[in-house]
Protein backbone atom coordinates (compact mmCIF):
# COMPACT_ATOMS: atom_id res chain seq x y z
CA UNK A 1 0.00 0.00 0.00
CA UNK A 2 1.30 3.36 -0.71
CA UNK A 3 1.68 5.55 2.41
CA UNK A 4 -1.53 7.69 3.35
CA UNK A 5 0.84 10.88 4.13
CA UNK A 6 1.72 12.65 1.35
CA UNK A 7 4.18 15.03 3.23
CA UNK A 8 6.36 14.45 6.35
CA UNK A 9 5.11 16.00 9.66
CA UNK A 10 8.14 17.54 11.49
CA UNK A 11 7.82 16.84 15.22
CA UNK A 12 5.56 20.14 16.83
CA UNK A 13 3.57 20.19 13.73
CA UNK A 14 -0.12 20.56 14.71
CA UNK A 15 -2.01 16.93 14.56
CA UNK A 16 -4.19 16.87 10.92
CA UNK A 17 -7.68 14.81 11.42
CA UNK A 18 -9.66 13.83 8.94
CA UNK A 19 -13.67 13.85 8.96
CA UNK A 20 -15.84 11.23 7.41
CA UNK A 21 -19.61 11.61 9.05
CA UNK A 22 -23.10 10.14 7.39
CA UNK A 23 -25.99 12.67 7.00
CA UNK A 24 -29.57 12.31 5.57
CA UNK A 25 -33.32 12.49 5.90
CA UNK A 26 -33.20 8.72 7.08
CA UNK A 27 -30.18 9.25 9.90
CA UNK A 28 -30.71 12.71 10.43
CA UNK A 29 -27.86 15.38 11.41
CA UNK A 30 -26.43 13.81 14.87
CA UNK A 31 -23.43 12.56 13.27
CA UNK A 32 -21.93 15.51 12.40
CA UNK A 33 -22.97 17.48 14.61
CA UNK A 34 -21.28 15.41 16.87
CA UNK A 35 -18.06 14.76 14.78
CA UNK A 36 -18.42 18.77 15.16
CA UNK A 37 -17.87 18.75 18.58
CA UNK A 38 -15.09 16.55 18.50
CA UNK A 39 -13.48 19.03 15.78
CA UNK A 40 -13.54 21.21 18.27
CA UNK A 41 -12.47 20.35 21.02
CA UNK A 42 -9.73 18.49 19.48
CA UNK A 43 -8.68 22.72 17.32
CA UNK A 44 -8.18 23.41 21.04
CA UNK A 45 -5.85 21.70 21.86
CA UNK A 46 -4.04 22.64 18.48
CA UNK A 47 -5.00 19.98 16.33
CA UNK A 48 -6.43 20.85 12.50
CA UNK A 49 -9.11 19.18 11.18
CA UNK A 50 -11.55 18.30 8.19
CA UNK A 51 -14.31 17.07 6.84
CA UNK A 52 -14.71 14.57 4.07
CA UNK A 53 -18.73 15.20 3.31
CA UNK A 54 -21.43 14.02 1.39
CA UNK A 55 -23.50 16.65 -0.07
CA UNK A 56 -26.25 16.03 2.59
CA UNK A 57 -23.52 16.25 5.44
CA UNK A 58 -22.30 19.22 3.66
CA UNK A 59 -25.04 21.54 4.00
CA UNK A 60 -25.20 20.80 7.68
CA UNK A 61 -21.36 21.75 7.94
CA UNK A 62 -22.70 25.05 5.66
CA UNK A 63 -25.21 26.15 8.44
CA UNK A 64 -23.37 24.74 11.63
CA UNK A 65 -19.87 25.63 10.81
CA UNK A 66 -19.31 27.57 7.79
CA UNK A 67 -16.00 28.15 6.40
CA UNK A 68 -14.47 27.68 9.86
CA UNK A 69 -14.44 23.52 8.88
CA UNK A 70 -11.61 23.09 5.45
CA UNK A 71 -13.82 20.45 2.99
CA UNK A 72 -11.46 17.54 1.59
CA UNK A 73 -12.64 16.81 -1.75
CA UNK A 74 -13.14 12.64 -2.45
CA UNK A 75 -13.98 10.89 -5.79
CA UNK A 76 -16.13 8.28 -3.23
CA UNK A 77 -16.85 6.90 -0.20
CA UNK A 78 -14.58 4.00 -0.63
CA UNK A 79 -11.96 2.69 1.55
CA UNK A 80 -9.47 3.93 -0.69
CA UNK A 81 -11.58 7.24 -2.11
CA UNK A 82 -11.52 8.46 2.02
CA UNK A 83 -7.91 7.24 2.03
CA UNK A 84 -6.61 9.15 -1.06
CA UNK A 85 -8.09 11.78 0.20
CA UNK A 86 -6.53 11.61 3.00
CA UNK A 87 -2.95 11.76 1.67
CA UNK A 88 -3.77 14.58 -0.29
CA UNK A 89 -4.37 16.64 2.69
CA UNK A 90 -1.57 15.45 4.79
CA UNK A 91 -4.09 13.61 7.57
CA UNK A 92 -2.46 11.99 10.08
CA UNK A 93 -5.80 10.12 11.79
CA UNK A 94 -9.05 9.72 10.62
CA UNK A 95 -12.59 9.43 12.67
CA UNK A 96 -15.48 7.84 10.87
CA UNK A 97 -19.05 7.94 11.97
CA UNK A 98 -21.43 6.44 9.19
CA UNK A 99 -23.26 3.32 9.60
CA UNK A 100 -22.67 2.30 6.35
CA UNK A 101 -18.87 1.82 6.54
CA UNK A 102 -18.80 -1.62 7.77
CA UNK A 103 -15.30 -3.41 9.77
CA UNK A 104 -14.17 -4.39 6.29
CA UNK A 105 -14.80 -1.05 4.83
CA UNK A 106 -12.13 -0.35 7.93
CA UNK A 107 -9.81 -2.63 7.58
CA UNK A 108 -8.81 -1.27 4.73
CA UNK A 109 -8.86 2.24 5.39
CA UNK A 110 -6.59 1.45 8.42
CA UNK A 111 -3.70 -0.14 6.50
CA UNK A 112 -3.64 3.00 4.79
CA UNK A 113 -4.11 5.31 7.55
CA UNK A 114 -3.93 5.32 11.25
CA UNK A 115 -5.06 5.81 13.90
CA UNK A 116 -9.15 4.97 12.90
CA UNK A 117 -11.64 6.51 15.35
CA UNK A 118 -15.06 4.82 14.53
CA UNK A 119 -17.98 6.50 16.78
CA UNK A 120 -20.44 3.73 17.00
CA UNK A 121 -24.23 3.10 19.34
CA UNK A 122 -25.07 -0.35 17.73
CA UNK A 123 -22.25 -3.36 18.73
CA UNK A 124 -21.14 -3.55 15.53
CA UNK A 125 -17.70 -5.20 14.85
CA UNK A 126 -14.96 -3.32 13.83
CA UNK A 127 -11.32 -3.11 12.83
CA UNK A 128 -10.22 0.08 14.01
CA UNK A 129 -7.78 1.88 16.55
CA UNK A 130 -10.55 2.83 18.96
CA UNK A 131 -14.37 2.74 19.34
CA UNK A 132 -16.88 5.56 21.22
CA UNK A 133 -19.80 4.59 22.09
CA UNK A 134 -21.06 7.23 24.65
CA UNK A 135 -25.06 4.75 25.16
CA UNK A 136 -25.20 4.43 28.68
CA UNK A 137 -24.52 0.76 29.99
CA UNK A 138 -21.87 0.20 27.23
CA UNK A 139 -18.51 -1.12 28.24
CA UNK A 140 -15.34 -2.86 26.46
CA UNK A 141 -16.99 -5.58 26.67
CA UNK A 142 -19.09 -4.81 23.62
CA UNK A 143 -16.34 -4.64 21.16
CA UNK A 144 -14.07 -7.40 22.33
CA UNK A 145 -10.00 -6.93 21.00
CA UNK A 146 -10.42 -2.91 20.54
CA UNK A 147 -9.46 -0.11 22.85
CA UNK A 148 -12.63 1.71 23.67
CA UNK A 149 -14.26 5.01 25.01
CA UNK A 150 -17.63 3.99 26.54
CA UNK A 151 -20.72 5.24 27.93
CA UNK A 152 -21.75 8.69 28.43
CA UNK A 153 -18.41 10.22 30.37
CA UNK A 154 -17.20 10.00 26.87
CA UNK A 155 -20.55 11.67 25.21
CA UNK A 156 -19.64 14.51 22.80
CA UNK A 157 -20.97 17.71 24.28
CA UNK A 158 -20.04 21.38 23.33
CA UNK A 159 -18.75 23.13 25.62
CA UNK A 160 -20.98 25.52 25.93
CA UNK A 161 -23.73 22.93 27.50
CA UNK A 162 -20.87 22.49 30.61
CA UNK A 163 -20.50 25.96 30.72
CA UNK A 164 -24.26 26.53 31.81
CA UNK A 165 -24.60 23.36 33.93
CA UNK A 166 -24.16 25.06 37.47
CA UNK A 167 -26.86 27.44 36.76
CA UNK A 168 -29.45 25.33 35.70
CA UNK A 169 -29.23 22.99 37.43
CA UNK A 170 -29.27 25.15 40.47
CA UNK A 171 -32.65 26.96 39.24
CA UNK A 172 -34.07 23.65 38.02
CA UNK A 173 -33.45 22.74 42.30
CA UNK A 174 -35.97 26.05 42.86
CA UNK A 175 -39.06 23.59 41.58
CA UNK A 176 -40.87 26.31 39.75
CA UNK A 177 -43.84 25.35 37.99
CA UNK A 178 -42.99 24.78 34.16
CA UNK A 179 -43.15 27.69 31.59
CA UNK A 180 -41.07 26.41 29.01
CA UNK A 181 -41.17 23.33 26.66
CA UNK A 182 -38.56 22.67 24.37
CA UNK A 183 -39.00 20.03 21.03
CA UNK A 184 -36.12 19.01 19.58
CA UNK A 185 -36.63 16.21 17.61
CA UNK A 186 -34.31 16.53 14.93
CA UNK A 187 -33.28 18.81 12.48
CA UNK A 188 -34.37 16.16 9.13
CA UNK A 189 -38.06 15.91 11.69
CA UNK A 190 -38.22 12.59 10.58
CA UNK A 191 -42.23 11.69 9.12
CA UNK A 192 -42.96 15.08 9.96
CA UNK A 193 -43.17 14.09 14.04
CA UNK A 194 -42.37 17.66 15.50
CA UNK A 195 -45.43 18.92 14.21
CA UNK A 196 -47.22 16.00 15.40
CA UNK A 197 -46.23 16.75 18.78
CA UNK A 198 -46.75 20.56 18.71
CA UNK A 199 -50.06 20.26 17.59
CA UNK A 200 -50.96 17.56 20.46
CA UNK A 201 -49.61 19.49 23.05
CA UNK A 202 -51.77 22.93 22.33
CA UNK A 203 -54.82 21.99 23.71
CA UNK A 204 -53.53 21.26 27.00
CA UNK A 205 -50.94 24.13 26.72
CA UNK A 206 -52.31 27.30 28.97
CA UNK A 207 -50.09 29.78 28.80
CA UNK A 208 -46.83 27.91 28.40
CA UNK A 209 -44.18 27.80 25.54
CA UNK A 210 -43.54 25.73 23.01
CA UNK A 211 -39.78 26.49 22.00
CA UNK A 212 -39.30 24.17 18.38
CA UNK A 213 -36.16 23.30 16.96
CA UNK A 214 -36.02 22.14 13.40
CA UNK A 215 -33.92 22.28 10.28
CA UNK A 216 -34.76 24.36 7.27
CA UNK A 217 -35.79 21.39 5.17
CA UNK A 218 -37.84 20.17 8.03
CA UNK A 219 -41.59 18.67 6.92
CA UNK A 220 -43.44 20.30 9.93
CA UNK A 221 -42.07 23.58 8.75
CA UNK A 222 -45.45 23.40 6.38
CA UNK A 223 -47.69 23.27 9.31
CA UNK A 224 -45.64 25.38 12.27
CA UNK A 225 -45.06 28.56 10.16
CA UNK A 226 -48.70 29.57 9.79
CA UNK A 227 -49.50 28.13 13.42
CA UNK A 228 -46.54 30.06 14.93
CA UNK A 229 -47.39 33.29 12.94
CA UNK A 230 -51.48 32.96 14.95
CA UNK A 231 -50.17 31.50 18.50
CA UNK A 232 -47.54 33.43 20.37
CA UNK A 233 -46.30 30.36 22.52
CA UNK A 234 -45.31 28.94 19.75
CA UNK A 235 -42.07 29.54 19.09
CA UNK A 236 -40.05 28.39 15.98
CA UNK A 237 -36.40 27.84 16.06
CA UNK A 238 -34.93 27.01 12.28
CA UNK A 239 -30.93 25.83 12.23
CA UNK A 240 -31.08 27.03 16.05
CA UNK A 241 -27.36 28.15 16.86
CA UNK A 242 -28.43 28.70 20.59
CA UNK A 243 -29.18 25.33 21.85
CA UNK A 244 -27.14 25.36 24.75
CA UNK A 245 -29.14 28.45 25.99
CA UNK A 246 -32.42 26.75 24.31
CA UNK A 247 -31.91 23.99 26.62
CA UNK A 248 -31.17 25.41 29.96
CA UNK A 249 -34.11 28.24 29.94
CA UNK A 250 -36.18 25.33 28.75
CA UNK A 251 -38.43 23.36 31.76
CA UNK A 252 -39.60 20.13 30.69
CA UNK A 253 -38.27 18.35 27.08
CA UNK A 254 -39.82 16.52 24.19
CA UNK A 255 -36.34 15.17 22.60
CA UNK A 256 -35.15 12.36 19.83
CA UNK A 257 -33.31 9.33 20.86
CA UNK A 258 -29.80 10.17 19.52
CA UNK A 259 -26.93 12.31 20.94
CA UNK A 260 -28.72 15.13 21.98
CA UNK A 261 -30.14 13.21 25.12
CA UNK A 262 -26.97 13.91 26.42
CA UNK A 263 -27.15 17.70 25.93
CA UNK A 264 -30.38 17.69 27.76
CA UNK A 265 -28.66 15.54 30.47
CA UNK A 266 -25.78 17.24 30.97
CA UNK A 267 -28.08 20.27 32.41
CA UNK A 268 -30.14 18.37 34.12
CA UNK A 269 -33.92 18.73 31.36
CA UNK A 270 -36.37 16.47 32.49
CA UNK A 271 -37.20 14.86 29.32
CA UNK A 272 -39.61 12.71 26.96
CA UNK A 273 -37.29 10.70 25.11
CA UNK A 274 -39.21 10.00 21.61
CA UNK A 275 -37.36 6.98 20.06
CA UNK A 276 -37.91 7.64 16.53
CA UNK A 277 -35.44 4.68 15.17
CA UNK A 278 -34.40 1.57 16.37
CA UNK A 279 -30.74 2.18 17.33
CA UNK A 280 -32.17 4.54 19.74
CA UNK A 281 -34.57 2.28 21.96
CA UNK A 282 -31.85 0.43 24.21
CA UNK A 283 -30.01 4.02 24.99
CA UNK A 284 -33.34 5.41 25.61
CA UNK A 285 -34.75 2.35 27.94
CA UNK A 286 -31.36 2.31 29.62
CA UNK A 287 -32.07 6.19 30.31
CA UNK A 288 -35.53 5.45 31.81
CA UNK A 289 -34.46 2.83 33.59
CA UNK A 290 -31.64 5.04 35.37
CA UNK A 291 -34.84 7.44 36.01
CA UNK A 292 -33.34 9.65 33.75
CA UNK A 293 -36.15 10.10 31.46
CA UNK A 294 -39.84 9.18 30.29
CA UNK A 295 -39.52 7.12 26.95
CA UNK A 296 -42.04 7.06 24.39
CA UNK A 297 -42.38 5.07 21.20
CA UNK A 298 -43.18 7.51 17.94
CA UNK A 299 -44.02 4.94 16.39
CA UNK A 300 -47.27 3.56 18.61
CA UNK A 301 -50.76 3.68 17.53
CA UNK A 302 -51.58 6.20 21.09
CA UNK A 303 -48.58 8.37 20.60
CA UNK A 304 -50.65 11.25 20.80
CA UNK A 305 -52.56 10.29 23.82
CA UNK A 306 -49.33 8.70 25.63
CA UNK A 307 -47.45 12.31 24.86
CA UNK A 308 -50.14 14.89 26.50
CA UNK A 309 -49.97 11.91 29.31
CA UNK A 310 -46.42 12.03 29.73
CA UNK A 311 -46.27 16.22 29.58
CA UNK A 312 -48.94 16.45 32.12
CA UNK A 313 -47.09 14.31 34.50
CA UNK A 314 -44.36 16.19 34.23
CA UNK A 315 -46.04 19.41 34.65
CA UNK A 316 -48.15 18.66 37.72
CA UNK A 317 -45.07 16.97 39.83
CA UNK A 318 -42.49 18.89 40.68
CA UNK A 319 -40.83 16.06 42.61
CA UNK A 320 -40.43 13.93 39.70
CA UNK A 321 -39.19 16.82 37.59
CA UNK A 322 -36.50 16.71 40.47
CA UNK A 323 -35.77 13.29 40.85
CA UNK A 324 -35.39 13.01 36.72
CA UNK A 325 -32.77 16.34 36.62
CA UNK A 326 -30.78 14.55 39.68
CA UNK A 327 -30.63 11.54 37.74
CA UNK A 328 -30.05 13.02 33.82
CA UNK A 329 -27.04 15.49 35.31
CA UNK A 330 -25.40 12.68 37.22
CA UNK A 331 -25.07 10.68 33.93
CA UNK A 332 -23.39 12.95 31.97
CA UNK A 333 -21.02 16.55 32.74
CA UNK A 334 -20.54 17.67 29.34
CA UNK A 335 -16.87 16.87 29.38
CA UNK A 336 -16.54 13.91 27.13
CA UNK A 337 -15.59 15.67 24.05
CA UNK A 338 -12.30 16.76 26.03
CA UNK A 339 -11.73 13.37 27.66
CA UNK A 340 -12.49 11.76 23.40
CA UNK A 341 -9.35 14.75 22.11
CA UNK A 342 -6.81 13.41 24.85
CA UNK A 343 -7.38 9.65 23.97
CA UNK A 344 -7.02 10.24 20.14
CA UNK A 345 -4.09 13.01 20.08
CA UNK A 346 -2.45 10.53 22.19
CA UNK A 347 -2.57 7.49 19.59
CA UNK A 348 -1.53 10.25 17.12
CA UNK A 349 1.60 11.27 18.91
CA UNK A 350 2.56 7.39 19.23
CA UNK A 351 1.49 6.05 16.31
Amino acid sequence: MIPVTATPHKPGDPARVLFFADAGPAVGGGHVMRCLTLAGALARRGAICAFVATPAAGRILEVFAGAAVERVAATGDSAEALAAAAARWSAQAMVVDHYGFECGHEARLREMIRPLLVMDDLRRRHDCDLVLDSNLGRTAADYPGIRTLTGPGFALVRPAFAGLRDAALARRALGQAPQRILISLGLTDVGAVTARVALALLPDLGDRVLDVVLGAGAPSLVHLRPLSSRDARVKLHVNAQDMPDLTAGADIAIGAGGSSVWERCCLGLPALTVVLADNQRPNAQALEAAGAALVLEANTADFDDQLRAAVARLTADAALRQATSEAAASLCDGLGAERVADRLLGLVATS
